[in-house]
């Protein structure tokens, strides 16, 4: 739940309620994150869901890649716009949860063009030559800057990167916030903010989105 959530949540069901409905594999994962799993508030969510199907299918990227797959929710939602070469990369390092993204992507109509990768995010950005169309980011917290200065050499004009989270439950507006996450959050905006090369819009859905787009 987010601190929008919190603060409104009629309005939340009244946005959820006049969108497009939710298919029924993403209905099905939902419900078993939240059957299964300890924190199942961080899954994508039904409105973010929707929001990344829309970009994926607007842009019908080549290349995308996911840090943080959770149960595998959005990595659905960004492949239901992949070309029929397209392919999504996610990367995830909680092996106990592994079974669960597995078994639905391998239920998904996009399972062939799924490559999901039980590996290090900082790891495999030092290590891949690949430039991405489309990127987005849900993990953790504490290298959210690191990731975006990692992540920028790998994309071109015209590539997309999401981060999530951004707003962090409103400690954001903190002058000197003592939590490690919130200060490398803060940290991020302020980099993307003074970056020329992107342009940039912080979108107020659930939890913030920082949507970036390389110029």
């Amino acid at each position: 739940m987010s601190f929008f959530e919190e603060k409104n949540p009629e309005m939340d069901r009244y946005l959820e309620s006049h969108a497009s409905s939710e298919p029924e594999i993403l209905r099905k994962l939902r419900r078993e994150t939240f059957q299964k799993t300890t924190q199942p508030h961080m899954i994508s969510g039904y409105q973010q869901g929707r929001l990344l199907t829309i970009i994926s299918q607007m842009m019908r990227p080549e290349n995308v890649l996911e840090i943080g797959t959770f149960t595998g929710y959005a990595t659905l939602c960004l492949a239901a716009g992949l070309p029929e070469k397209g392919r999504i990369t996610t990367l995830d390092v909680n092996e106990d949860l592994a079974y669960i993204p597995k078994k639905y992507f391998s239920e998904s109509e996009h399972s062939d063009r799924i490559d999901f990768k039980l590996q290090d995010a900082k790891e495999f950005l030092k290590e891949t030559n690949e430039v991405f169309d489309l990127v987005f980011i849900d993990a953790d917290k504490e290298n959210y800057a690191e990731y975006f200065r990692l992540i920028k050499p790998k994309t071109k004009s015209g590539s997309v990167i999401l981060f999530d989270n951004v707003l962090w439950y409103g400690k954001v507006l903190e002058e000197n916030p003592k939590q490690k996450s919130t200060q490398v959050i803060k940290e991020l905006n302020d980099l993307v903010a003074k970056d020329e090369d992107f342009e940039n819009l912080i979108l107020p859905l659930r939890d913030g989105v920082n949507f970036l787009r390389r110029k």
